[in-house]
């Protein structure tokens, strides 16, 4: 074959291929639209096509970790909305622990332009998107907030699939209210029936909630210590796994690894495409 004719073949293999992936991309769109009435926003796309939508210029965002207002959260009566839950009440851990809130925080966004900020939206994990019970309704979750899975925690923004996990809101709200519980330890809870975590007190990282002054007022300087995170965290945007090999087994695990996110994201891609096609 003449180089001529080789260098066409390439061209006409690479069309079929951009066309194969436009075709791929379209079915998912069509499938997204038939889904229930929600907004659903392009950053899913992009994450279905391997691209993290919530870096920019190769940072991660500092989201905060909340549940949207009318989570389901299960307490020692059954699930009550997380917007109806007050300091002092109880909710139960994975662990089997019943434990007492200790504040609430919380966050409201408006719209102030024609589109929201990609660190705002919510990542809605369909129902039975991550095995055949969970969540048993729609979970909504800041991109940031993890999910106890395979026994890691893992960022919902990861997990985000252009199927069953995309960044959306509710077609009903035309605001954002996050709700986030402290306990006394990093905990993880269920939350429309799926394992997520608790907030994990760090510094002065309360001060993100728009209602922090209380938080201050309730407790005092002392009690803010650093909580130590109920699981490994997981992550698919780690920058730091060159050195992992490097360093001991106890500093190995307060790193961010990659694998179980990895494996965990595929597993519930795969999931969703089962169930589409």
């Amino acid at each position: 074959m003449s180089p001529k004719k080789e260098r066409q073949v390439q061209v006409n293999g690479a069309r079929r291929h951009f066309l194969g992936l436009a075709a791929a991309t379209g079915a998912r769109v069509a499938a997204l639209s038939a889904m229930a009435a929600t907004t659903i926003f392009p950053a899913s796309i992009a994450q279905a096509m391997g691209k993290p939508w919530w870096k920019k210029d190769g940072r991660g965002s500092d989201d905060p970790m909340c549940f949207l207002r009318g989570t389901a959260i299960l307490t020692p009566a059954g699930e009550v909305r997380i917007e109806r839950l007050q300091i002092g009440d109880f909710v139960e851990t994975v662990r089997g622990k019943t434990m007492a809130i200790k504040w609430i925080g919380r966050h409201l966004y408006k719209r102030s332009g024609a589109s929201w900020h990609a660190g705002v939206v919510p990542i809605r994990i369909g129902r039975h998107a991550i095995d055949h019970q969970s969540p048993h309704k729609d979970l909504y979750v800041s991109p940031g907030h993890a999910l106890l899975i395979d026994g890691v925690l893992i960022r919902a923004k990861e997990l985000v699939n252009g199927t069953s996990i995309v960044p959306c809101l509710p077609s009903d709200q035309d605001a954002i209210e996050y709700f986030h519980i402290v306990l006394d330890t990093h905990e993880a809870i269920l939350a429309e029936g799926v394992a997520a975590e608790t907030f994990l007190l760090r510094a002065n990282n309360h001060e993100a909630f728009t209602n922090f002054a209380e938080f201050s007022r309730l407790y005092p300087i002392a009690w803010h210590s650093d909580m130590t995170p109920f699981a490994p965290i997981a992550g698919l945007d780690s920058g730091r796994e060159h050195l992992r090999a490097l360093l001991p087994i106890g500093i190995r695990r307060t790193l961010q690894i990659r694998e179980p996110a990895s494996k965990a994201y595929q597993r519930i891609a795969a999931r969703a495409e089962h169930h589409i096609s």
